[in-house]
């Protein structure tokens, strides 16, 4: 096995080619379809799946639903502009978050928003310097005032505002806790979902809840150093009977995403099986990994030096994977989360 550095990793991209918007439709951003034993490359579009699938194919989604959990107020006292990312419920009303400015926002500081409809005090601050707080609300829970005054936690190369927060979420988005939107599902339209059942290939749906750790930068060059950031997910007992079933008959598992590639190896790493389970996850997959469930990916193009073109590359092979990537430069690929998209089957 070959150890590989973090700068292994990089690739050259162009600022241009960072997508500000998804396609419009979503179904018409570009597909380039690599055949994984031979490494060859073809230039498709996504709704080309109804050529590439077969009947008997079972496609994996991830159907967690981002949170718009991005606020923006102002400190009481002062009216100092606050900003505050919701990252994970404690408990009923008690959330550790990120909060700007960080250092001014001592234990016992209040933050408005909404004209009151919402207010956050600041209970501690923990060890990486994330805050507890405290949230006071008007309404029966805290989702409906996040619909209403909450904006999407968009990553940071998206600069474009959103018109509506319904583009930063997949067709099939059902389960509240992601931090990020799993990118790969964002290319699905209702339309070309019926068009592929139709045809024969199958859809199951998981639960992982992206983290914001899914942006955290690789830092030790000797990647086998990294700590990698732990999401909740879970799955059924109808997929993983699915799932079963697929495998059984010979036909191929396609995850849509890296989150529902993590979230089936992860599953079989821990149990031995696919069965209905739920739990954390911190799998790390770079090259060397042997995959147990995956036979196919539908993933997007990922950052330079991320883990997530680390597990790419795992299954795909590190030279096919590398020559994807400056393949999709040098034909003007939109990249990252409302880029374009790659199928690796």
């Amino acid at each position: 096995m070959i150890n590989y550095s973090k700068s292994d990793f990089d690739f050259y991209l162009p600022q241009e080619l960072i997508a500000q918007h998804h396609a419009l439709p979503r179904d018409h951003s570009r597909l380039l379809c690599q055949d994984r034993t031979t490494g060859n490359l073809e230039h498709k579009h996504f709704y080309d799946l109804t050529n590439i699938l077969k009947s008997g194919d079972l496609l994996v989604v991830n159907n967690s639903k981002v949170l718009p959990a991005r606020l923006i107020g102002e400190k009481e006292g002062t009216g100092a502009v606050c900003e505050v990312l919701m990252l994970k419920e404690l408990e009923t009303d008690v959330w550790e978050c990120l909060a700007k400015p960080g250092k001014r926002l001592k234990q016992g500081t209040r933050i408005i928003f909404g004209d009151n409809i919402l207010v956050a005090e600041i209970i501690d601050t923990i060890e990486d310097g994330n805050k507890i707080i405290k949230f006071v609300h008007q309404g029966t829970n805290i989702y409906e005032i996040l619909d209403k005054i909450g904006k999407m936690p968009l990553p940071p190369y998206i600069t474009a505002q959103l018109e509506d927060n319904s583009e930063y979420q997949t067709v099939y988005a059902k389960e509240l806790g992601s931090s990020a939107a799993p990118t790969a599902g964002l290319h699905f339209t209702d339309e070309l979902i019926e068009k592929l059942k139709q045809m024969g290939v199958n859809m199951v749906e998981v639960t992982l809840h992206v983290g914001l750790g899914t942006f955290r930068p690789v830092k030790e060059n000797d990647i086998l150093n990294h700590k990698m950031h732990s999401e909740w997910y879970s799955i059924s007992q109808a997929t993983a009977d699915a799932i079963n079933q697929t495998r059984e008959s010979g036909n191929r598992v396609v995850c849509v995403g890296t989150t529902s590639c993590r979230t089936v190896e992860s599953a079989f790493k821990q149990h031995g099986e696919i069965k209905m389970c739920s739990g954390d996850t911190d799998i790390f997959i770079y090259p060397g990994y042997k995959f147990t469930v995956m036979d196919g990916l539908i993933t997007n193009f990922h950052l330079p030096e991320s883990t997530l073109i680390m597990l790419v590359s795992a299954f795909a092979g590190y030279d096919n994977v590398m020559n994807t990537y400056n393949t999709a430069v040098k034909e003007k690929y939109r990249f990252f989360s409302f880029g374009d998209a790659m199928i690796l089957i």
